[in-house]
């Protein structure tokens, strides 16, 4: 299937994520408004600091007592600790908020991740899926922990600030709103090209993860074809995309900072020109002149907070976007009242599919697997095998033709009759972090321990398990115990076992293995299969010799079809592989 130009999961607009945001903040709004009021009063009682230094300054400019000194000093000691404790309180609740809202967005974006159509997944790539629910969840996440509640403050401290400024002297408010044009041009300009850079940055990020992924999970096929340097050449072109965007924003950030600073040097040369003309005029005493300057100074840390977090705004609010687009994929179609197979019986009508139009993977097949028989696909890699175990999984919806299971069509049964019926195993398997037991029990979550290692017996698993220092309750996957390639694949076909689907679909489920550890997972694959109808993508040619009925195809279509020993003596194709596969590899023939 090419994937020269995947149509990525869509992006929310701005609207759809301020209607998100919205929704989540609702049940919130009280703690919301207690976070409000504390940072507001924090910033309030910061804003006396100023003035207690310029009556300090005052104190020392006319000569008085030390005695004068200690109440302003006391009262700043006050002030200091209201404000920190306001400070931390504000930012605790709004952080609370954050989670709150964060916890609910992961849990719905996970959720509508795990019911999209497969088929649109495997459009976009895996890639583009995991970049957002790691990548972007984490940036979001860091947003709201740390630039949420330091924004929310820094402006409430702008504002504020700005109100002293002209309590002191309206003048003093007039000079250093002069600084407020360049920072707003400054603002504008960053604004209209951060979204874009950002986005892209994101949109690179992924289509880098996505290139690793087809590369590295298809060595074995790149090889083969000798696609090596090909697939380095991608990877090394999605990196350099990658590389440029992140020199990119740093030159875009060293512009943004560099006109800041211009604008702090007009602002502070203002206010000091004011308070001078002010304090030679009598207007103003030194320590008002004093406090005026140190309001404004004040004001750099905050104001370059607050449009440095707009980068990080920036770039969550683009991570943001790709969350909440998940939702907006169209849900699979449900039928009204979904049909329900009679039996374990597979037929495929005229099958054929096209992931190009005009370029047809499969064209016009005819089968039939009938309840409890084992079929296995040959053929050379782009014969059509594991598409056609994807159409019949329900996967991917077919160009032409239609797959029944029990004499009602997929789209009659819907997705979630498919998802009881045919249980899917390919060979790329997921061990999730946790205890054993529970790994299991994602198949069949009523499970008893006894039925857990009934099934681990079958797959020929319960020796090793067994053998782990805390048997079913060790802890697997990351963190914990690493499973090996064949544990991991007898693990999932114990989940195909617990679930107990009557039909059931192994794409090259021994692929990875060695040689010694397929003929382990054909035994443990043949007992997981044994009552129900099997479909097998054959990796190795002595899985096909085992199965009732062995299909082969070329280019699409239906080329030979039989038992094993049939189409030995036929002397057909299938033939020729065999003879090959075993002269290779010196392994006696089965018995037929």
């Amino acid at each position: 299937m090419s994937r020269a130009s995947r149509e990525l999961l869509p992006v929310a607009t701005g609207t759809r994520i301020r209607t998100v945001l919205t929704g989540l903040l609702r049940p919130h709004r009280a703690r919301a408004l207690a976070a409000l009021a504390a940072l507001v009063a924090g910033a309030a009682s910061g804003l006396l600091t100023a003035p207690l230094l310029g009556r300090i300054v005052d104190v020392v400019a006319s000569r008085q007592g030390a005695d004068a000194v200690t109440g302003p000093v006391l009262l700043l000691v006050v002030v200091a600790l209201v404000q920190g404790v306001l400070a931390v309180l504000g930012a605790a609740l709004v952080a609370r908020v954050g989670e709150s809202m964060l916890a609910e967005l992961r849990e719905r974006f996970v959720a509508r991740a795990l019911g999209l159509p497969l088929e649109r997944i495997e459009e976009a790539g895996s890639g583009d899926l995991t970049s957002r629910v790691t990548a972007d969840v984490q940036q979001v996440g860091e947003a709201v922990r740390d630039a949420v509640p330091r924004f929310a403050q820094a402006a409430l401290i702008i504002a504020l600030t700005l109100v002293g400024m002209a309590v002191l002297d309206w003048r003093f408010l007039v000079a250093a709103l002069l600084a407020v044009p360049i920072q707003i041009a400054t603002a504008r300009w960053y604004l209209r090209r951060s979204g874009p850079i950002y986005a892209e940055q994101r949109r690179a990020g992924g289509a880098q993860q996505q290139q690793l992924l087809d590369t590295v999970g298809g060595a074995g096929t790149v090889r083969a074809f000798g696609l090596a340097d090909t697939h380095s050449a991608k990877v090394r072109t999605r990196s350099e995309d990658v590389v440029r965007l992140a020199l990119d924003v740093v030159r875009f950030q060293t512009r943004f900072f560099g006109r800041l600073n211009g604008a702090e040097f007009i602002g502070v040369a203002a206010v000091l020109a004011v308070g001078f003309w002010l304090v030679e005029d009598g207007t103003a005493t030194i320590g008002t002149a004093s406090a005026a300057a140190l309001y404004f100074i004040n004001l750099f840390g905050p104001i370059n907070q607050v449009l440095f977090l707009l980068d990080i705004a920036q770039s969550a609010t683009a991570s943001l976007a790709r969350i909440v687009g998940v939702a907006d994929v169209a849900p699979e179609e449900r039928p009204a009242t979904p049909a329900r197979p009679v039996d374990a019986t597979v037929v495929t009508k005229d099958l054929g599919h096209s992931y190009v139009d005009g370029h047809p993977v499969l064209d016009g097949v005819d089968l039939r697997l009938e309840p409890g028989a084992r079929v296995a696909l040959v053929g050379a890699s782009g014969a059509g095998k594991t598409t056609l175990a994807k159409l019949v999984a329900g996967v991917h919806r077919p160009t032409t033709g239609v797959v029944r299971i029990g004499g009602a069509t997929l789209e009659d049964q819907g997705q979630d009759v498919v998802r009881e019926t045919v249980a899917l195993i390919t060979q790329e398997v997921h061990v999730f972090a946790g205890p054993l037991a529970e790994d299991l029990r994602l198949a069949r979550p009523d499970a008893t321990d006894e039925q857990l290692r009934a099934a681990l017996g079958v797959v020929e698993a319960l020796e090793w398990v067994d053998a782990l220092d805390q048997g079913l309750a060790t802890v697997v996957g990351s963190g914990g115990y690493e499973l090996t390639v064949v544990q991991a694949q007898q693990l999932a076909l114990a989940r195909l076992v617990l679930a107990d689907r009557p039909v059931a679909v192994l794409d090259e489920a021994t692929a990875e293995a060695g040689s010694a550890g397929s003929r382990v997972l054909e035994r443990a694959a043949l007992s997981a299969l044994a009552g129900r109808t099997g479909l097998m993508v054959a990796h190795r040619l002595t899985q096909a010799a085992t199965a009732d009925q062995v299909v082969v195809l070329d280019a699409g279509r239906i080329v030979e079809q039989g038992t094993h020993a049939d189409l030995v003596a036929a002397g057909g194709r299938y033939a020729a592989l065999w003879s090959a596969w075993s002269d290779e590899r010196d392994e006696p023939q089965p018995s037929s």
